[in-house]
């Protein structure tokens, strides 16, 4: 099994017999999936999604890839390929089209309305391709043909890529419910098909490889959701990812079995609940769905709420709901039912939440204690199975965290692939498939570009470490005046602290150390307004390290007196 190299440089030029696939996300975490594939010269993109803050990382709204490796080729690029419409798949590519408008976007009926309807709010008309199952389409050198495969949304798409160098079969996000609620199952059929015809290199899905076994049908829900309806004694509260028709669907069902009424909360749950229905992806019995005003008309019991925020994300409804900061109040007797995965990382905001709710006299049911989820990704049994019947010359693990790339990996030497055709790498590597082998040739650029108050790479991870000093450590303004002759101090500063819970003239005690800063530069012939206030930041630093075991953020104001 070839393993990342931290020393690899640039990759070489690519052989014109060869395949390039180089992932700019999701290849150790779980969310901003895209694989770039490049093929004589042109680039195909599968997928561009985004990825959710965690607690370290303040202020942000999402994290996209980095696309500074096709920074100056955007003119070779032949497509985005969209495997399904969830925002990890998806989130990124308004952003993708402010660099360049015209890339045809490619996706299957669902997945190209929830993308054009996020695309409409950022004013951008896109040029989209609609794709079923069976579909083949050529875009420059990469023969594209689609697989149906079932997933925690509808209309999911496996890809087969052709080139003259070899075949990628990518499975984008996948599992293999054998009872699906639309009738829609993996396509094993056309997987033992491609394998007869050989493929090259398999990009198979991890999120789930570490779980043995088979994951469980999504229709075994319906009996803990039908649980939830029949007992709970006043409103219940829905949460669930905006794009999880499926699960949305064993909503409404049981809402409708049960005579209660829906409302759809937040932005997103609202537009793509009405795509799915108008697509006819969500099947709602007439005048089932009210508007939330409509609610406050009838008793309790009757109340049904679908809103988002299911991963604690801070402006989520539910996390507002938790806060007491929305117009609904959550108080005794309400049920509130957290039907989505706990995205890795987001177990303390998701908890957090639990116990607000809890607080406020609601009873929470979630996958901990109830059976109100399963995963929308392939267990260790059926990745198992899809090794066998492909036998791809080639694999390589795609998202999800190194654990789960690593176990994807074993399952597929466990089935005996040669370890050494089976790549697992990291974010930036790049593979190479060359005469039918897959080799790690080089590493480009893939860090987190940080979008925060909707702008796009403003906030670095010098400014990150920033925000989270502040939160954690407070912060101290420093005004010294220092004349431009001596360097010397002509008053002594002014100090501002916030978030210490201390009083600030006990800094009046750094002042020997500004004082010994300021003579260093001076002996050194520094006057540079700049450099001063750097000293006499490092100088205040160490001294309330040393002092009182506090390192707040300085912000360093030197006026040339």
């Amino acid at each position: 099994m070839s393993h990342p190299h931290p020393e690899l440089g640039a990759p070489p030029s690519l052989p014109r017999n060869g395949l390039r696939v180089v992932a700019l996300g999701g290849l150790g975490e779980v969310g901003r999936n895209m694989a770039v594939l490049e093929h004589r010269g042109k680039l195909l993109i599968i997928d561009c999604g985004v990825l959710f803050p965690e607690e370290h990382q303040p202020g942000v709204d999402v994290i996209l890839p980095d696309f500074t490796f096709l920074q100056d080729r955007w003119q070779d690029v032949v497509g985005v390929v969209l495997t399904h419409g969830h925002e990890d798949h998806i989130g990124g590519v308004p952003y993708l089209l402010k660099e360049r408008g015209d890339i045809p976007v490619v996706g299957s009926r669902l997945t190209l309305a929830f993308v054009s309807a996020k695309l409409k709010e950022h004013r951008i008309k896109p040029r989209t391709t609609q794709v079923a199952e069976g579909d083949r389409l050529s875009l420059g050198p990469f023969d594209c043909e689609f697989v149906a495969v079932n997933h925690s949304i509808p209309d999911g798409l496996a890809v087969m890529v052709r080139t003259a160098a070899g075949s990628v079969l990518h499975t984008g996000d996948f599992k293999m419910d054998q009872f699906p609620l639309d009738d829609r199952i993996t396509d094993l059929r056309a997987f033992a098909r491609l394998g007869e015809e050989g493929v090259d290199l398999f990009m198979v899905d991890s999120t789930n490889a570490e779980v043995p076994g088979f994951t469980t049908a999504e229709k075994d829900l319906s009996p803990a959701i039908d649980t939830v309806f029949r007992t709970a004694p006043g409103r219940i509260v829905v949460s669930s990812f905006a794009s999880h028709v499926h699960r949305i669907q064993q909503v409404i069902d049981a809402a409708a079995a049960h005579r209660r009424k829906v409302a759809f909360v937040g932005r997103s749950m609202v537009r793509n609940m009405k795509i799915a229905q108008d697509l006819g992806y969500l099947e709602v019995p007439r005048g089932l769905v009210v508007d939330v005003k409509e609610l406050d008309n009838l008793p309790p019991e009757k109340v049904t709420l679908v809103s988002t925020g299911s991963q604690g994300e801070p402006m989520a409804a539910l996390s507002r709901m938790a806060n007491r900061d929305h117009q609904i109040r959550i108080g005794e007797g309400d049920t509130v039912l957290l039907a989505s995965s706990l995205i890795p990382g987001n177990e303390n905001a998701v908890s957090r939440i639990i116990n607000g709710l809890t607080r406020w006299g609601a009873k929470v049911v979630h996958q901990g204690n109830a059976k109100v989820h399963v995963s929308g990704h392939a267990s260790a049994g059926e990745l198992v199975y899809c090794y066998n019947i492909i036998r791809p010359r080639n694999v390589m693990p795609v998202h999800g965290e190194w654990r789960h790339l690593r176990a994807n990996a074993d399952l597929a030497i466990a089935t005996g692939m040669d370890p050494d055709h089976v790549v697992v790498v990291d974010d930036g590597m790049v593979v190479d498939l060359v005469q039918g082998r897959a080799t790690v040739s080089g590493k480009v650029r893939a860090g987190y570009v940080y979008v925060s108050a909707g702008n796009v790479g403003d906030v670095t991870e010098d400014e990150l470490r920033d925000r989270l000093t502040l939160s954690q450590q407070g912060t101290v303004t420093v005004v010294a005046l220092v004349d431009a002759d001596t360097g010397r101090l002509t008053e002594a500063p002014d100090f501002l602290a916030r978030g210490l819970g201390t009083d600030e003239r006990m800094f009046g005690a750094s002042v020997p150390a500004i004082e010994k800063a300021l003579a260093e530069a001076a002996s050194q012939g520094i006057g540079d307004v700049h450099e001063l206030e750097q000293r006499i930041a490092r100088a205040v630093s160490r001294w309330a390290v040393r002092t009182h075991r506090r390192n707040p953020l300085v912000v360093p104001v030197v006026i040339d007196a």
